[in-house]
């Protein structure tokens, strides 16, 4: 078994899509802001006692995410590191279960009527990981976690924006 670790990649890559009938606006302020998260993020449906805080500023670039939960969740931080109506790049650290820096980049087009969101998360693979990939295809362990996340993002931009639609009328 521990062979076989060693000759899984020194990196990963996992991206899930999807389009949304939505303004790029709207799917944009969903990621830009972390306490928008809670409407679409699977991660914090997992532990509702999790601890959380956020600092620096409200959205965008230098603001801060930390929390601490259960074993499915762990504990860590994001930090975003670019913010645009078209894309949001985060530094994502775990402290527990284990060490890991990753990056996670949302990119936001707008195609018309709709918007197309991308969500992908990159980082290198330590030999604790490449040992867990013996076990588990990452790429579909987290790639149904961000298949989650973006249809809830989906139903929540698109509730915002029929939301917005009616007031408008």
């Amino acid at each position: 078994m521990l062979a076989l670790a060693f000759t899984k990649p020194d990196e990963f890559r996992v991206q899930r899509a999807i389009s949304i009938n939505a303004p790029q606006q709207t799917v944009f302020e969903l990621v830009n802001d972390y306490r928008n998260w809670g409407a679409w993020s699977p991660w914090e449906k997992k532990d509702p006692a999790m601890k959380r805080s956020y600092s620096g500023p409200a959205s965008g670039k230098g603001a801060l995410y930390a929390w601490d939960g259960n074993g499915e969740v762990g504990k860590g931080s994001m930090l975003i590191t670019e913010a645009t109506p078209s894309k949001v790049s985060l530094n994502l650290d775990f402290e527990k279960p284990f060490e890991g820096h990753n990056k996670v980049v949302f990119a936001i087009e707008s195609k018309g009527l709709t918007t197309d969101v991308t969500w992908s998360m990159s980082g290198p693979s330590p030999f604790i990981t490449k040992v867990i990939q013996v076990f588990c295809n990452m790429d579909a362990m987290i790639g149904a976690e961000f298949e989650k996340g973006l249809a809830a993002m989906k139903t929540e931009a698109e509730k915002k924006a029929a939301a917005k639609q009616a007031k408008a009328q």
